[in-house]
């Protein structure tokens, strides 16, 4: 608990004088501070708000960023909430995008949706869980096999904090029709860690075989996929590594994380890092023992980089292991040893999302903004040249919105998860992005399911059996309800449900 109270602290102290400091200064102008802080000052001299307002008419919120292509036209013409972003402006701290991003990450959400959590255990022994979001006012907990809704699957960020972000994105998907499950790596969020090995940061294996799982779970319902943070490198990894066998009809990822090396290796401002680095060493604490057999706990608990934990957790496990077993010293005794310099970039040559980007078979829409403070500058860190040339990848690139934030001017009281959609209680009380992403998805569905009508059609009219064409197209691409996992005869003997009730 005090460590929780000295980091809001610092996290206070940065807030108000960090962003600023450097706008101090005899030649440094009035509103540079307010610049600093990510806020736009409401009044000014006349030549300011005539350079704001030409601004605002020339280029608009949000930019479309992607290859030309059928697909795209249909976005741009049937996806209105695109161009339907209002940022917040003026003296409000919805205008930060510091604040608004910590506001998101950090600030409790009381809502009425509840989990439902299936432990998953896997080939190896190692348990992964799936918390299915819920109204409180369902009865029935569990949903029947039979049901046709889509399913909806949220990667969270890979330090396993479930945020007010997440939380709202279930909210909303209910009110669409969507099941959401949450997937929980091995220790986060309370998964009992059982083996031994940690999932490594884009290593898809695990959530492989919690697909597997949805679909024997779920066979007759489409399935989509979000990321928050830098939980889409696991995402970007598991789509690029599984290709058109993802059985994931469409995905998103919300302030995702592209180029994760350098980002681990400097790309966060220290306050933001040393946040992180702490809320992870608590989270492993209660595992120091048994961790103490395959790595070094004393180096790893001593880091203070995102960069010298992850090199502890995975780049020290293996020499560790073989300078135990060649010298025959104890697990426990060793301290913070050293990474061969090889080492940490054969790490992230298995584990850098984009390594296999060119393999992805399934429409992806990223949402970002220019003034994310947690991913970096816009120019280094965003790949323009993949969405420029990869007619799968879609960005939507806002000038404002922070981390995960994206607060608008009519942003107020949350609406429940019973509000209908496009309602304006809805759209009161609903996250810009959420709406954008969801759309994205509904739009794409609506564009496949044409395109295979009209491949059926044209196949009647030439007299080749429209029927076996539409299907095979649909199994292959579209809708893959139909495909059923080859291990699904066995599939209790892999997974072992054990279900309990969360808020």
């Amino acid at each position: 608990m005090l460590e929780w109270l000295v980091a809001l602290c610092v996290a206070i102290l940065v807030v108000l004088v960090w962003p600023g400091s450097k706008y101090f200064g005899p030649d440094r102008q009035p509103d540079a501070l307010l610049q600093g802080l990510g806020f736009s000052r409401p009044g000014g001299d006349d030549r300011s708000r005539r350079c704001v307002s030409t601004r605002e008419e020339s280029a608009p919120a949000v930019a479309l960023i992607c290859k030309p292509s059928a697909l795209a036209n249909y976005l741009q013409k049937h996806c209105r909430t695109f161009g339907d972003y209002s940022p917040c402006v003026g003296w409000t701290w919805r205008a930060s995008a510091l604040l608004q991003s910590v506001y998101e990450t950090c600030w409790p959400h009381e809502s009425p949706v509840q989990f439902v959590r299936d432990n998953l255990q896997l080939s190896d022994e190692g348990l992964v869980a799936l918390d299915w979001a819920v109204p409180s006012y369902q009865r029935r907990r569990r949903t029947s096999s039979h049901s046709t809704s889509p399913v909806l699957l949220i990667i969270p960020n890979s330090f396993g904090k479930i945020t007010r972000n997440v939380v709202k994105l279930c909210e909303m998907a209910l009110s669409h029709g969507y099941l959401p499950a949450v997937f929980n790596r091995r220790s986060h969020n309370g998964t009992p860690l059982t083996t031994l090995k940690l999932q490594q940061f884009g290593d898809p294996s695990d959530l492989r075989e919690a697909v597997r799982y949805i679909r024997y779970r779920q066979p007759a319902g489409r399935l989509y996929a979000v990321s928050e943070s830098s939980g889409s490198g696991l995402l970007l990894s598991y789509l690029g590594e599984c290709g058109s066998s993802s059985y994931v009809t469409a995905a998103g990822c919300l302030s995702p994380v592209f180029r994760c090396q350098s980002w681990f290796e400097g790309g966060l401002c220290w306050p933001l890092q040393w946040a992180l680095v702490l809320y992870q060493k608590i989270c492993l604490s209660r595992y120091k023992t048994v961790l103490s057999e395959t790595m070094q706990t004393d180096g790893l608990f001593s880091s203070c980089s995102l960069r010298g934990l992850e090199e502890a957790i995975f780049c020290q496990s293996e020499r560790f292991n073989s300078t135990s077993a060649s010298t025959g010293m104890s697990s426990s005794s060793g301290g913070g040893g050293s990474v061969s310099p090889g080492a940490w970039d054969a790490y992230w040559e298995r584990n850098e999302p984009l390594r296999d980007v060119d393999e992805v078979a399934i429409p992806v829409l990223n949402i970002c903004a220019r003034d994310d403070p947690v991913r970096g500058d816009t120019q280094a860190t965003v790949p323009l040249e993949l969405f420029e040339t990869n007619p799968h990848f879609f960005l939507l690139l806002t000038e404002r919105g922070g981390h995960c934030g994206f607060s608008t001017r009519s942003e107020g009281g949350g609406a429940g998860p019973a509000a209908a959609p496009g309602s304006g209680t809805e759209r009161q009380g609903s996250n810009w992005s959420h709406r954008a992403l969801l759309e994205f998805f509904r739009a794409t569905t609506d564009f496949f399911n044409a395109e295979e009508r009209a491949k059926q059609l044209a196949a009647r009219r030439r007299g080749l059996g429209g029927g076996a064409v539409g299907r095979a197209f649909r199994n292959r691409s579209v809708s893959t309800c139909k495909r059923v996992p080859a291990c699904s005869h066995n599939i209790h003997a892999i997974y072992n449900w054990q279900r309990s009730y969360t808020r």
